[in-house]
């Protein structure tokens, strides 16, 4: 097996739940997005995000609105809408479910992880 390929798989799975996070906080600008999901160490393309970004506005779970720039064209800065916050309130469910549970069955002897 490839474990590239398997470690791939994993954060594809959960891509859509952290842009939400990050979105949740406030509006955000996509290169700021790809900037936060790097320093946490979750690498991902603009080629990748802006599609999802896209799919997410055609199903209302987006909004956005284009700001001025001062060196360029002018920025597209995206907000949840409320049915994006219902949609992260069920995500954020299902994350902590899944966390919980794989966390338990990792457990050796009763042990948290990482010891």
């Amino acid at each position: 097996m490839n474990i590239e390929n398997t470690q791939s798989q994993m954060r594809k799975g959960i891509l859509e739940f952290c842009i939400l996070s990050i979105i949740r906080r406030g509006e955000a600008y996509p290169s700021d997005i790809v900037e936060e999901m790097r320093a946490a160490n979750l690498q991902i393309l603009e080629g990748t995000l802006y599609p999802l970004l896209t799919r997410l506005k055609n199903a209302s779970m987006l909004t956005y609105r284009w700001v001025e720039s001062n060196s360029g064209p002018p920025r597209k800065y995206f907000s949840l809408t409320e049915k994006g916050d219902d949609f992260y309130k069920e995500l954020e469910q299902t994350w902590n479910e899944l966390s919980n549970a794989v966390n338990a069955l990792a457990r050796k002897d009763g042990q948290p992880l990482n010891q």
